[in-house]
């Protein structure tokens, strides 16, 4: 599942903002305190807040990243009974101009049921990241064009 938006600011503005992890707490409503090294392998802190959902720390580990372009992180629970990836692409349109897809994939034994059971949750939070992500992004871009 994934929400899509459309940002009115660069790729490498919106890779600035989704890179800085220990700033997501500033803007970011889905995931209200992140830490770590967004680097492959790496173990990432992240404190999920869905709507409706008590706050959950969730320790997922880097997949994949490619600067201005992916960040892509694993989290494995009940010992690889729910297996999710999470994923957040920049698709430039122009210059100033990107769509951001913002979604997860649920796999393992359990984990269709549970993107089935929280899906609503799930979705709800996707969309009011990218909405956030593009107000901090635009606005950024908007004071670095005076």
């Amino acid at each position: 599942m994934e929400d899509r938006i459309g940002v009115q600011a660069p790729a490498e503005l919106i890779w600035e903002i989704v890179h800085d992890l220990h700033l997501w707490e500033e803007w970011n409503p889905t995931y209200t305190r992140a830490a770590g090294v967004i680097r492959i392998g790496e173990p990432l802190s992240l404190d999920l807040a869905l709507p409706g959902q008590p706050v959950q720390e969730i320790r997922p580990r880097v997949l994949e990243w490619v600067p201005n372009e992916q960040l892509h992180w694993q989290l494995k629970l009940m010992g690889g009974m729910i297996r999710t990836v999470r994923y957040i692409e920049i698709t430039p349109l122009s210059d100033a101009g990107c769509i951001v897809d913002n979604g997860e994939i649920f796999g393992g034994l359990m984990g269709p049921s549970l993107g089935k059971r929280m899906g609503r949750s799930v979705r709800q939070g996707f969309q009011a990241m990218n909405e956030a992500l593009k107000a901090r992004a635009e606005a950024f871009w908007a004071d670095r064009r005076r």
